[in-house]
């Protein structure tokens, strides 16, 4: 039996795995945008490269990077292989640069969000009717609400749907998209899982927010942002993308 089924139960992870088919990922509206309700899988940013030929920058240099007392590149790892084995089609799609997530949404017919829009997504509910644990206006200390069970993050926010699978010195690696808690409207892994690449304006560094699974819930609070070399590709980061609410 699949390992994600005994964790997931039947209907989640059917669930997870249609998601991960679809071309685009569904989006949420979040006041005046919109912004995808999952990180980009695998499965989405295969039809991306099929359709126009890309081949990243891990896959051109033979691999991407993870961080061992230093950063260190790892051969074969790639959005296809995080780990260096091939990956489901809905694990998120990491090893992949600021431009190439921001070329992914323009093909994709959306943008990366804004810094500004990724954080008000990920903390202020602007649901008119959320469920139970969320009110509409109220900003939350973490992506997941109040606390931050649910994430998939190193060691403070409980059990995860982990790939475990993870070849490096500390925690289990990203898990499948749409099998953590849902949070802030709505939406899956703002906090923890993996980093995410926001558009921060021009220049050669590029915010990411959110956390990822190497971290404890502290990273994923708004007030933690990290900011890295646009051209960085490792196992940590991936995207979603927003666009314009059309009216």
């Amino acid at each position: 039996m699949n390992r994600f089924f005994r964790l997931l139960g039947p209907a989640l992870l059917l669930a997870a795995q249609a998601q991960a088919q679809t071309p685009t990922a569904p989006m949420q509206p979040v006041g005046r945008f919109e912004i995808d309700r999952t990180e980009v899988t695998v499965g989405q940013f295969r039809a991306f490269a099929e359709a126009t030929g890309t081949v990243t920058a891990a896959e051109r240099a033979g691999g991407g990077s993870t961080y061992e007392g230093g950063w260190q590149q790892r051969a074969g790892w790639t959005w296809r292989a995080p780990f260096g084995t091939p990956a489901q089609p809905n694990e998120p799609a990491v090893h992949v640069t600021h431009a190439e997530a921001a070329a992914y949404c323009r093909w994709a017919g959306k943008r990366l969000p804004t810094d500004a829009e990724w954080g008000e997504a990920a903390y202020t509910e602007r649901r008119a009717s959320p469920p139970p644990g969320f009110s509409t206006g109220r900003t939350y200390p973490y992506p997941t609400g109040e606390r931050p069970l649910g994430a998939n993050c190193l060691g403070d926010c409980g059990p995860t749907a982990s790939v475990g699978n993870a070849i490096t010195s500390r925690g289990r690696g990203h898990a499948p998209v749409a099998t953590s808690a849902l949070g802030v409207n709505g939406l899956y892994d703002m906090g923890g899982n993996v980093w995410e690449w926001v558009d921060s304006g021009r220049g050669p560094e590029q915010r990411t927010r959110g956390g990822s699974w190497w971290y404890g819930a502290e990273q994923m609070r708004d007030s933690l942002v990290q900011t890295k070399p646009a051209d960085t590709a490792v196992v940590y980061i991936g995207f979603r993308c927003a666009r314009d609410l059309r009216r």
